[in-house]
């Protein structure tokens, strides 16, 4: 979840801190925490997301939707409307470009119709649940949603990261469980395809591009996370064995290691990596580093300035 609410800021331009994001998420839960001061947009969207998975449910309601816009606006003053939809008279476009020739990617309908078709937006979605007059499948569904709401774009801003959450919501309805997968994360790896698929398909009543692609994207999400679980017990078993064989260094570097999650450290860890992380001597750090290799902890390849350094994921 923390991922999750990290990336998809990320995609809008926003760079939050993931650990206190989980910190605000553990207190949403009444777990433990470390009492970490968190922003207002760090535990915006940690909230808004706790309160999808444990109401995700329920049928969407403008107010679900006006709560949401609430909790990921708050701390905003450069915003007319917050908690509801946009009223302001100028037309909401995406637009690249110098301002002789612009170039407009995509223009929302005006605000004067935004109530009306959100009422048809809320409507649709709640009749095609799994237990809806018009149910319809799980992915179909789920792209369906997505698309429509950011067309209307009923909000001033964060209707990327609302609509990205109703997209969950419609798969946990249809799954008839919260569904944790890692949809912004996937997006965020390629959004200049995500913007593209949004933006070719926005101009046509011809979707099945889209419904192709996003349903792809959630089946790619999907598999992720299966990877990512596997990879949090491992990393789980690996410091359990390794408790208390580590100086610190060596613990710092591995958690740095571990932070990277599947994909692993770009390029491999170096020695010199390994100095910037630590800020120790370069005899210290060959010693570090050929103890990890030796306790089977890291796997070590090339040679010379090309040696690298992976964590060896057997080892758990």
């Amino acid at each position: 979840m923390s991922q999750e609410a990290s990336k998809t800021s990320e995609i809008e331009g926003d760079y939050l801190n993931r650990e206190s994001i989980q910190s605000s998420i553990r207190q949403n839960f009444g777990l433990a925490t470390d009492n970490r001061k968190t922003s207002p947009a760090e535990h915006g969207i940690a909230e808004m997301l706790v309160d999808l998975y444990k109401t995700f449910d329920e049928p969407l309601t403008h107010q679900k939707l006006f709560d949401w816009h609430i909790l990921l606006t708050n701390g905003r003053t450069n915003l007319v409307d917050m908690g509801n939809y946009r009223t302001h008279q100028d037309a909401m476009q995406i637009v690249s470009g110098p301002s002789y020739a612009p170039k407009i990617h995509f223009m929302a309908p005006p605000s004067t119709v935004i109530p009306a078709e959100m009422e048809c937006f809320i409507n649709w979605f709640n009749q095609t649940t799994p237990q809806g007059l018009s149910c319809l499948p799980s992915l179909t569904r789920a792209s369906l949603a997505h698309f429509y709401f950011v067309c209307i774009h009923p909000f001033e801003d964060g209707n990327g990261r609302i609509g990205r959450a109703i997209a969950e919501k419609a798969l946990s309805q249809n799954s008839g469980q919260p569904t944790l997968i890692s949809l912004s994360h996937t997006i965020q790896k390629n959004k200049k395809a995500y913007y593209q698929a949004l933006e070719s398909s926005n101009k046509s009543n011809h979707i099945t591009d889209w419904i192709v692609y996003f349903s792809t994207t959630i089946l790619e999400a999907q598999l992720y996370t299966q990877t990512l679980i596997e990879f949090i017990i491992k990393k789980s078993k690996i410091l359990d064995r390794l408790r208390g064989q580590l100086n610190p260094r060596q613990e710092k570097v591995i958690l740095r290691l571990f932070a990277e999650g599947p994909e692993g450290f770009k390029g491999g860890l170096s020695a010199d990596n390994y100095l910037s992380i630590t800020k120790t001597s370069r005899a210290t750090a060959t010693r570090d580093l050929q103890a990890l290799v030796e306790k089977g902890v890291l796997q070590r390849t090339g040679d010379r300035k090309g040696t690298r350094y992976s964590l060896n994921m057997a080892f758990a």
